[in-house]
């Protein structure tokens, strides 16, 4: 988790670890006979997909606000004759894409 992250925002790290070890779990459960263990691990990897859903969601709307933004701020820039406000606002513009791109729901 970053430092400016409170444990109360989605993390795709902490999604992902919970979905191994929830599957983790059902698999020992399985194996053993331990239907507490099968069950827990159901419920521990569903939290762990839900997480990472709802990080991968909040970083693709992050991603449009990036773009949005930075198509502004560049049209500004070319409006205004600022050709580093202009660059600044691609490159934001770019950087969201990008973002976007890399949490796109499946």
């Amino acid at each position: 988790m970053s430092s400016n992250q409170t444990s109360s925002e989605p993390s795709k790290v902490n999604g992902q670890y919970n979905s191994m070890m929830g599957t983790a779990k059902e698999v020992f459960g399985n194996a053993t006979g331990a239907d507490s263990w099968t069950q827990a691990g159901k419920d521990q990897h569903a939290k762990g997909e839900a997480e990472y859903d709802a990080a991968q969601a909040k970083e693709y709307a992050t991603g449009t606000i990036d773009r949005a933004g930075g198509k502004l701020e560049s049209v500004m820039g070319a409006v205004t004759g600022d050709k580093q406000q202009q660059m600044s606002g691609n490159m934001r513009h770019d950087k969201g894409q990008v973002q976007q791109e890399a949490n796109k729901p499946q």
